[in-house]
């Protein structure tokens, strides 16, 4: 029931499986599904990190090679980067491992 829980009504199956999960009922838990989007959220993190890599990176090589066009709106995109990937790798401090990784991807 659960997997087509998953399928026809996720936010459902969502509130199904914390239930199940706070209730102890491990047994009647989808864990296969859980286990997918425990890992897709993992991922997600991952990927925001990476996007916000690529972001902070066109703005620093716009703002060095294209001086004549340097405005505020760059100066602020470059700053909220920062400031927004200093927040993400604070709540996740396990990304700090994966920094590296996620420059070269971005």
């Amino acid at each position: 029931m659960s997997a087509n829980l998953y399928e026809s009504d996720f936010f459902g199956w969502t509130q199904r499986q914390s239930e199940l999960l706070r209730a102890g009922r491990f047994e009647e838990v989808d864990t296969e599904h859980l286990i997918e989007e425990i890992e897709a959220m993992g991922r997600s993190e991952r990927q925001q990190l990476t996007r916000r890599l690529e972001i902070l990176l066109t703005h620093l090589l716009k703002w060095r090679y294209q001086p004549d066009f340097r405005g505020r709106s760059w100066q602020l995109t470059i700053i909220e980067q920062r400031r927004r990937i200093a927040k993400l790798l604070a709540a996740n401090p396990s990304l700090q491992a994966r920094l590296d990784a996620c420059f070269l991807d971005a």
